[in-house]
């Protein structure tokens, strides 16, 4: 009896229908497209001299949406249960976290002591 099951089960999946399967080609061309039309975006960018904050935003900004796309379409993410997509949004805040580091640190952070600069003997007498 779960032979028959299994093989009646793998039948209904076995024959896909050609409509969806060209609409699954043709999401992934648009896909495609749009990640090599962000990536030329990428060039373009780093060919005005902009400032290095404003570069590496909007490099930031592309690459994010580019990793989503793949994610979402490439890795099947879109379609995905909400503990995975739980799981993945809580990596995205570790790593905003870890983005977010250096600049608390850079200026002084309020937590890091600040060395006493060296005094020679000169400077006492």
């Amino acid at each position: 009896m779960s032979d028959h099951l299994a093989t009646t089960d793998h039948d209904d999946h076995a024959g896909h229908d050609p409509a969806d399967i060209d609409r699954h080609v043709r999401v992934y061309i648009m896909v495609f497209v749009a990640l090599m039309v962000l990536t030329v975006i990428t060039v373009a960018v780093s060919r005005l001299h902009l400032s290095v904050p404003a570069a590496v935003s909007v490099a930031l900004l592309v690459a994010t949406v580019k990793g989503g796309l793949v994610a979402c379409y490439f890795m099947h993410l879109i379609s995905e249960k909400k503990l995975i997509l739980a799981v993945l949004a809580l990596t995205a805040a570790f790593f905003v976290v870890l983005l977010a580091l250096p600049s608390l640190t850079h200026s002084n952070g309020f937590w890091i002591p600040q060395a006493e600069p060296a005094h020679s003997d000169d400077a006492h007498k």
